[in-house]
């Protein structure tokens, strides 16, 4: 009996190994009339496209991924499970005593679609153990969305000390060095400096249309009965060197985040202490059909 339960306990051991390092591939299939991005997920394409459940490594929660193409563009779905919609980016509230503004614990709710722009399979985490570079699309339910854009970015994982950068520590021991970079082109926000009472809280941020290679990325989202629908779209190749072009020839690699892939440790002061501290878990490819 008990052998049998050694047994058994092993093999839990084994599968829960497998499943935490598990790899899918999820196929996008090529539509004649694509989805229309605006967050309701409804569109008939959806229904042609085969859907795989991954996981959010830090938020904890399954995360349904959908993908077709029209020959030109991409199109995603991101599906996942949130009880509260969060649309406010850094509140700020008025001090009385002081008699300024300061920076509030609300936080968006974001999305985060994480790219290999290196050859081969790597690993994408903020452990690795070898530097790499990521094209990054970032929706953000206050900053974005408004625009029904994700913040186009890149990142740069590396050895050698880079400016405005975050220290992280490698699976080995190595130090390597995070720099988290903005696309070419304008931002779908910037952020307000109020010096006279306007209100005793009233948002941070200006709000505006965003530009260039940063403005690549189409995305919008809505949430509805505890679950975000997130839909994103952008051109196969957007011809700037800042992103990568994605192509019927090979799988391209990526992950994906709840929150925002910062390397930052969770912030128990503010709204979702979590915010910051996103990480890719499970390896993930995508392969035009």
């Amino acid at each position: 009996m008990l052998h049998g339960q050694i047994k058994l306990i092993f093999g839990m051991i084994l599968f829960l190994s497998a499943t935490a390092h598990a790899e899918q591939t999820l196929l996008a299939t090529k539509v004649g009339q694509p989805p229309v991005i605006d967050g309701k997920g409804g569109d008939p394409a959806w229904s042609q496209a085969t859907a795989i459940t991954t996981h959010a490594r830090v938020a904890d929660i399954p995360v349904e991924l959908q993908a077709v193409h029209d020959g030109k563009r991409l199109y995603m779905k991101a599906r996942f499970p949130d009880p509260t919609e969060n649309r406010v980016q850094k509140n700020l509230i008025w001090d009385n005593k002081n008699e300024l503004y300061l920076t509030g614990p609300k936080r968006e709710d974001t999305f985060v679609i994480k790219w290999s722009m290196e050859e081969g399979k790597i690993d994408l985490s903020l452990t690795a153990n070898a530097p790499y570079q990521a094209d990054i699309w970032y929706w953000k339910a206050h900053r974005t969305d408004h625009a029904g854009r994700a913040d186009d970015k890149h990142q740069i994982y590396s050895t050698i000390p880079i400016k405005k950068s975050s220290r992280q520590v490698a699976q080995s021991g190595q130090v390597f060095h995070l720099a988290r970079r903005s696309d070419a082109g304008r931002s779908a926000y910037k952020k307000r400096i109020v010096i006279d009472f306007e209100g005793d809280e009233i948002d941070g941020l200006k709000l505006r249309t965003p530009e260039g290679s940063r403005a690549d990325v189409a995305a919008k989202g809505e949430w509805e009965k505890g679950f975000w629908t997130v839909e994103f779209s952008r051109a196969l190749d957007s011809r700037h060197a800042d992103d990568l072009a994605i192509s019927k020839d090979k799988p391209v690699q990526f992950g994906i985040s709840r929150y925002e892939i910062a390397g930052r440790k969770p912030d128990p002061d503010i709204e979702q202490p979590n915010y910051g501290s996103g990480e890719i878990g499970e390896t993930l490819f995508l392969q035009l059909q």
